[in-house]
């Protein structure tokens, strides 16, 4: 057992030391010229792909050359306009936006359910309530609230209103929503709605300032522009008025049925400036995608409830309104470059490295596929040693041969 364990211990020494001297050791590379056609033609090729990436892809396409930021500061404002007339009833922004101020977000009213003169009293509970159902007294448990529920109940089983069955009686609102609610019909006329949007972006780095809105010489010029202007990508790039139908349509959304349930699109307006040329061929592009999930039924669509209070004959009543309607989310992206030495040094000295690693692919499959006689191997890597030096000759020395055995690499043969 002694006798494996000092052999282990030797050879751990041998490879120790081995390795220690082996570390102080300098490579270089060694050039050899391998008249191959087949990896001649791939190392080209190879030296192609790679510079043509670079080229096109990093410098071209990505503009590695440049410095960029990518986190501007954005302001946006929004408002809706429009009139609808809606059955007998005259609709402008303050019936049908919300929020009036605008801001990033703004929604507008498509259909409404509304559910008049309710006041606080006792009624019977929804009967889709869970534990609501009831045929005596002793089903309903006095101030029990149900998660789902209208109210708090107060322990009697009464009639459902006007039909054969009995329900929970409940202290809340009547009569509750589920049952006295009137649905409107759509306003369809909103499909020419049109809401304004002005864009702001800020990039501190460079110390540019841009907006969406086309720039004119005088304030009423610019009100005349922006009252008459629709947006359009080729005609119209800096007006700042979208119709609900344009936007619905960009979505590949339908808007009759935006009016049944609603819905959340998000108004993307991106900023790509190359500020190596002048700011004002900085505009921003706009795009538009539905953002909730229409496959998911139970939570796709978008609606909101608020309520419009009075006081009637001396008591407190109400009107509450369901709505359904289009939210815009107005989201903002910003990227901004231009010219800077230092990442166009660190992508030229990246783009150079690369190319190396087409010496050591081609390497890699002339020693692997092509050496299959070691002819290629044994020339390429060689140990030096410094080996002491030879005697100069003496008088008595004599020359045993003429010429040279010096031979040439290629072909070897006698000089």
């Amino acid at each position: 057992m002694s006798e494996i364990f000092n052999k282990f211990l030797m050879g751990m020494r041998d490879f120790l030391k081995d390795y220690f001297l082996g570390f102080w050791d300098y490579e270089t590379p060694k050039v050899m010229v391998v008249k191959n056609r087949t990896l001649g033609a791939i190392y080209r090729s190879v030296q192609f792909l790679v510079i043509t990436y670079f080229i096109w892809y990093v410098f071209i396409s990505q503009k590695a050359y440049q410095d960029s930021e990518t986190r501007p500061e954005s302001s946006v404002y929004t408002r809706m306009k429009g009139i609808a007339v809606h059955g007998d009833d005259i609709l402008d922004t303050v019936e049908y936006a919300r929020p009036s101020e605008g801001g990033d977000v703004i929604s507008t009213i498509l259909r409404r359910e509304v559910t008049y003169d309710q006041k606080h009293g006792h009624c019977a509970e929804h009967f889709s309530v869970k534990n609501a159902n009831c045929t005596r007294d002793s089903d309903c448990v006095k101030d029990e609230m149900d998660f789902e529920g209208h109210g708090k109940k107060t322990g009697r089983c009464v009639q459902y209103y006007n039909l054969t069955f009995k329900t929970c009686e409940i202290q809340t609102w009547c009569p509750i929503e589920k049952y006295g609610r009137v649905r409107e019909p759509p306003l369809e006329k909103a499909i020419n709605f049109t809401v304004f949007i002005r864009n702001s972006i800020h990039f501190p780095k460079f110390k540019v300032l841009r907006g969406n809105i086309k720039d004119v010489s005088s304030k009423r010029d610019m009100n005349k522009y922006l009252n008459k202007c629709h947006y359009d990508e080729e005609k119209e790039p800096y007006c700042p008025n979208f119709r609900l139908g344009y936007i619905a349509d960009k979505a590949n959304e339908d808007f009759t049925e935006l009016c049944k349930t609603g819905g959340v699109i998000g108004v993307f307006i991106n900023w790509k400036c190359n500020l190596d040329l002048d700011p004002s061929n900085c505009k921003p592009t706009y795009s538009f995608r539905r953002l909730d999930l229409r496959k998911d039924q139970a939570n796709s669509g978008y609606y909101y409830r608020f309520a419009k209070f009075y006081s009637k004959d001396g008591v407190e009543s109400r009107t509450l309104i369901k709505a359904y309607g289009i939210r815009l989310d107005v989201i903002v992206h910003g990227h901004a470059g231009k010219f800077s030495p230092i990442p166009t040094i660190i992508s030229t000295v990246t783009a150079l490295t690369s190319v190396g690693i087409c010496t050591i692919f081609c390497d890699w499959i002339l020693l692997t596929f092509i050496d299959k006689n070691e002819v290629y191997s044994d020339r390429k890597f060689d140990a030096v040693i410094k080996e002491p030096a030879v005697p100069p000759p003496t008088a008595l020395s004599h020359i045993n041969s003429f010429g040279s055995n010096h031979s040439d690499l290629s072909e070897g043969v006698p000089l």
